[in-house]
């Protein structure tokens, strides 16, 4: 692991390939952040952790120079679990004394929850991130579910400012007791401890009750109150049930609602919150080419009613623009261009998913051979990727959908609650092509040359700089050479039923 206090030195090591991952944290490392930084270092080949006490997001009544620091057991963590880069600059060197541009997030975002008790504290926050973001230009940045409200401002900040960073949340990890992990806790007594539990618990207790068909906002926010009174050494500071992306109050929870809170205990605040989700699971099918993912995938939607949609179509679909349109497939300039200005559909029609480009039906015609062979270089395009993405998470925004791809649940849907890593041998792969493409008509090589085709599919696949082909570490693989369709498609209906709560 390499230490670095200086911008430059910083930027100078993290010149290079590969994926880079970023975890920015204000020290006192805890087990929250050791699963934040064990997620990163298996999602990229590059992982920058920085260590800084932001004085911005502190106000002038708050513990800023009490707040805990611990540095030579940060890097001791960090070098432990892997870390290639720790960035640990001072406020000299990012520059906060002088200052003069600062990013000031969406006011309605900022004015709920801890806003109101911590003014300009979300400014602060979203300047140092931003900074951060431009310093180390990471792919991924990763954050904790317990900061939910800075979640969503970050997120809201980097699309506003076209940052090309994706932002993933990680589940709060908490003591056997519930009490959330947090820096602060070092401040509390192991009596004011045990009284903090009752935050959790709290929380839990409307979680059961959602469950049950309560989508109300008073009477949700009625049992936290309840629960919370039978600790009178607990002072509640807020209380609110919000949208989790807007973070606009809920009066009913329709799809997914945010409940939080902040209270004191003894002189520490803490905060707290649960996600409240009635929206289906998203099912994300993963593998290489040839393995079955979308005959299964449609099959799987069928049976469990899911909406499906399939990626390897819409990337086909902006193959066969390029083509159609006569653009070099390897001027990536003029495919943005072209690819920036289509209109891409995908319609549910009486036979099935339909794909439509520019006002065209395309669906057959995106299954022709010439679209196939073009189909790697194009989806390896980061300008193809990133309009794609978010057409798919467009589409995935309210649940209760399975795609299939080669980088859904490590990319379009990192956070998907099931998937599945499908594969077959290079040999089954090809004998499958062969009889796909015989069936519909096409002439097809040998299988053989099919089999040299696959691999080297595969391997342009898995080598890509961007979002290559990798089975998510938390996917079910199934290997699928001695299994038939049906075999296939029931073992992952059990798992989507099992992981997503959903009946039998």
């Amino acid at each position: 692991m390499r230490i670095f206090t200086t911008v430059l030195g910083l930027r100078t090591a993290l010149r290079g390939d590969g994926q880079l991952g970023l975890v920015p944290t204000m020290g006192a490392l805890h087990a929250g952040h050791r699963s934040i930084v064990e997620r990163a270092r298996r999602e990229n080949e590059r992982l920058v952790v920085s260590l800084f006490v932001n004085p911005l997001q502190f106000g002038p009544d708050e513990d800023f120079q009490q707040y805990p620091r611990t540095p030579e057991a940060d890097q001791a963590l960090c070098a432990s679990l892997g870390v290639d880069f720790l960035f640990m600059p001072s406020a000299a060197e990012l520059g906060i004394c002088n200052l003069g541009t600062q990013v000031v997030p969406p006011p309605a975002m900022a004015a709920v929850l801890c806003g109101p008790g911590r003014p300009g504290h979300f400014t602060g926050v979203a300047t140092i991130v931003t900074q951060l973001l431009q310093i180390v230009q990471p792919q991924r940045a990763y954050f904790g579910q317990k900061d939910a409200q800075q979640v969503a401002i970050i997120r809201r900040v980097v699309a506003d400012l076209r940052i090309p960073t994706q932002i993933l949340t990680c589940p709060t990890w908490r003591e056997s007791s519930g009490l959330a992990y947090s820096s602060r806790n070092q401040y509390l007594s192991p009596q004011a401890k045990q009284q903090a539990a009752i935050l959790y618990q709290s929380l839990t207790a409307a979680a059961a009750v959602f469950t049950t068909g309560c989508r109300e906002r008073l009477e949700l926010l009625e049992v936290v109150r309840r629960e919370l009174a039978k600790e009178p050494g607990v002072k509640l500071e807020y209380l609110d049930l919000v949208h989790p992306v807007t973070l606009t109050p809920l009066e009913v929870v329709a799809g997914q609602g945010l409940l939080a809170l902040a209270a004191w205990v003894d002189s520490t605040r803490l905060i707290d919150n649960l996600l409240l989700s009635q929206r289906r699971p998203i099912l994300a099918i993963d593998g290489p080419a040839g393995a079955g993912k979308s005959t299964v995938a449609q099959r799987v939607a069928q049976i469990l009613g899911l909406l499906y949609l399939d990626s390897g179509a819409m990337y086909r679909a902006v193959t066969w623009l390029v083509l159609d349109a006569k653009v070099p497939v390897t001027d990536e300039a003029a495919v943005a261009e072209l690819v920036g200005q289509a209109q891409l559909e995908m319609r549910t029609g009486p036979e099935g998913m339909q794909v439509w480009v520019n006002g065209t039906d395309v669906t057959m015609a995106i299954r022709d051979p010439q679209v196939t062979e073009q189909v790697p270089g194009i989806a390896a395009q980061a300008a193809v990727r990133e309009y794609l993405l978010g057409h798919q998470q467009a589409y995935g925004a309210q649940g209760g959908i399975v795609m299939d791809g080669r980088d859904i649940g490590t990319q379009v849907f990192p956070d998907a609650e099931v998937k599945v890593f499908l594969t077959a041998s290079n040999q089954e792969r090809a004998r499958r092509r062969y009889l796909d493409l015989q069936a519909r008509g096409y002439t097809s090589p040998s299988r053989e040359q099919l089999e040299q085709d696959i691999q080297e599919r595969d391997l342009f696949d898995s080598t890509r700089a961007l979002s290559p082909l990798r089975r998510a570490v938390d996917a079910v693989e199934i290997q699928t050479d001695n299994l038939t369709l049906e075999a296939v498609v029931e073992r992952v209906v059990a798992l989507y039923r099992e992981r997503g709560g959903e009946p039998s």
